[in-house]
Order: C-alpha cells, then sequence, then structure tokens
C-alpha cells in the first residue's frame, strides 16, 4: 500500500526542508510539494529535497486538490508544512488501512495525536483538547495531518473550493460513512501561530469562525478574519 504526502506550501523556506525529510523518514512513497506561488526560497528548497514539486493558485483547498490528482498513492496524507512526522508515521497509517481492511471494518481516513514543539502546559491542553476532538467529534483539523484512502477522498469531491475550512467540512462529509481514527503519531507542530495569537486567542477565533459558519455566515466574509500565512 502506497502511501502519498501531499504538502501545500507558500513562503516556507524555513520549514519546508524538514517537512518533506521527515515525510521521506516515515515511510513516505512519494512526497509531492504544491506551492501556491511563493516568492521566497520555497520552490528552491523543495526542488533539492527529493521531492515533486507542482505550482497551484494560492489556498489550500486548491492546492490539495492539485496534489491529490497528481498522487499515485492508495492514500493521501495532506501535511502542512510546518508538521513533521513521526518516525514510523506512514508504517502507523499503512498497518491500521491494512488492519481495516482484513478485519472489514472499513478505517477509510483519520489523523494524529499532536505534538506541539513548546514546552508550556498550555500546549498539552491543546493537544488533549484536539484529540477529544478527533475521538468525540470526529473532526480532525488540516494540522492534525488528515490522511484518506484515495477512493474515498474522489468519492467525497475532495476539498470543496471555498477560502477556509476545508478540512472540517471534508471531515464533516466523511463521517456519515465512518468515523476517523486517532493515530498515536506524534505529529510535530510548529507553535508559531499560537506564540504569535496566543493559544486562548487563537482558540477563540478558530471557535468563533466555525460557530459564524454554521449560522450561514458566508465563508468569503470570514476568510477577511482569518489570514491562512500571517505567522
Amino acid at each position: 500500500m502506497d502511501v502519498s504526502v501531499i504538502i501545500p506550501a507558500l513562503n516556507e523556506a524555513d520549514r519546508i526542508g524538514t517537512a518533506i525529510a521527515r515525510a521521506w523518514t516515515a515511510g513516505a512513497d512519494e512526497v509531492i510539494v504544491v506551492d501556491g506561488g511563493s516568492t521566497d526560497a520555497t520552490c528552491r528548497l523543495a526542488k533539492a529535497s527529493r521531492c515533486r514539486l507542482l505550482t497551484s493558485p494560492a489556498g489550500r483547498a486548491a492546492q490539495q486538490n492539485i496534489g491529490a490528482e497528481e498522487a499515485r498513492g492508495d492514500v493521501l496524507l495532506f501535511l502542512h508544512a510546518d508538521n513533521w512526522l513521526a518516525a514510523n508515521g506512514v508504517d502507523q497509517i499503512r498497518d491500521l488501512v491494512c488492519e481495516g481492511q482484513g478485519l472489514g471494518n472499513g478505517t477509510r481516513h483519520g489523523a494524529f495525536q499532536q505534538t506541539v514543539d513548546a514546552p508550556q502546559r498550555r500546549y498539552r491542553w491543546l493537544e488533549w483538547g484536539n484529540a477529544w476532538r478527533v475521538r468525540w467529534r470526529g473532526l480532525p483539523y488540516g494540522d492534525q495531518g488528515i490522511f484518506v484512502c484515495r477512493d474515498t477522498f474522489f468519492a467525497a469531491g475532495g476539498f470543496p473550493k471555498v477560502p477556509l475550512m476545508e478540512d472540517l467540512i471534508l471531515m464533516r462529509t466523511l463521517r456519515r460513512t465512518c468515523w476517523p481514527h486517532l493515530l498515536k503519531g506524534p505529529l510535530h507542530v510548529d507553535p508559531r501561530r499560537w506564540e504569535r495569537h496566543g493559544v486562548v486567542r487563537q482558540t477563540l477565533r478558530n471557535w468563533s469562525l466555525v460557530t459564524a459558519h454554521d449560522c450561514g455566515v458566508p465563508l468569503n466574509r470570514l476568510a477577511n478574519f482569518y489570514r491562512r500565512h500571517d505567522c
């Protein structure tokens, strides 16, 4: 069973090399970087890191869909550029999916337990809360390393063409037929977003955006309050 790692990137020169190297070390059969118009050295560093480099209009949904269309793997793992896989991360996916097929329980998608690379206790609470969301609500977010069997991904229509929350919307679709599995990982996460905005403030902002979306506020309006590459 082949696993393709797909990394959307935009101006990630400081991190893209590590993300690619860790994906290979974790056992990826293929690593695809989809650049959304970087103006730094992201593309040059990606080319030097033994990956397939694709280009796309900016936007994670578009970038990840293009990567998925070009990928050859049986399982697609969508990895943010500031996330790093554990050494056996890809093998955990293979074992889970192969075991599920053998038992007939149909495990088709999931994500990883996170480790935020910062020592403060507040990050341990954040890790616990994100894991709880996957286990009890069936809603992993993109920074938890979402993986999906190829046929399941395309049957669901891929990531919706929206400016944000593409991960949440896809997961809501997938959980209707199969509950996601949380692998132990850990998936290492750069703390930069929370360091800039604060754990509480960032979390409340995320909750507010999801609540507003559920209440019918258009995503194009909400996108004005969430800059994807502001950190």
